[in-house]
């Protein structure tokens, strides 16, 4: 049972990686929207919450590598920044979902999404400022981050637990809790 585990969640960061290419040609047909609706970030994250750390953290860092390479979206530029912000997001999702135990799949889900979402931007940041962009001013950073992106993370706080509940209950991925176990 282990390798059949082993093998699905290979097969669903496989998926989410090719989702980090799709999506954002999709989303970059009209102008900015990358930035604003993050298309990216929305399989990282999913992968994070679904499969595991270990496979949100290679799906963080292999889609925009890959992305990158097959249609220049992110920019060479803003690559490793994007790696790092992504790196973390599919890191920190996976790792809260694996801790966090409220005894509620979409308490657990919303703890786990919102955690990895401010760490993700944080790192970022840090990232940007002491390496790839030293000198960037912190409210370039906040607008990027938190104005500019704010449809994108309203996108990822509607859809997200529910695409990963409607996933449990279908049976994709394991169930959180027995219904014993849970609260709501």
């Amino acid at each position: 049972m282990r390798n059949h585990n082993a093998i699905k969640n290979m097969t669903l960061c496989a998926v989410c990686i090719a989702l980090c290419v799709v999506l954002p040609i999709a989303f970059h047909s009209i102008p900015n929207a990358g930035s604003v609706f993050l298309p990216m970030h929305i399989p990282v994250l999913i992968c994070g919450m679904i499969c595991g750390w270990p496979y949100g953290f290679l799906c963080g860092l292999m889609g925009p590598l890959l992305s990158s390479a097959l249609t220049g979206m992110p920019p060479i530029a803003m690559l490793p920044a994007m790696m790092v912000e992504c790196g973390v997001y599919g890191l920190v999702s996976g790792l809260m979902l694996k801790f966090v135990h409220t005894r509620s799949t979409y308490g657990d889900l919303y703890i786990s999404l919102v955690t990895a979402m401010l760490a993700g931007r944080v790192v970022s940041g840090i990232a940007k400022a002491l390496i790839f962009t030293p000198g960037m001013a912190m409210s370039a950073w906040i607008t990027a981050s938190f104005v500019t992106a704010l449809p994108g993370i309203l996108i990822q706080l509607v859809f997200l637990p529910s695409v990963v509940f409607t996933l449990m209950k279908a049976r994709i991925i394991p169930l959180r809790y027995t219904k014993g176990e849970m609260t709501t």
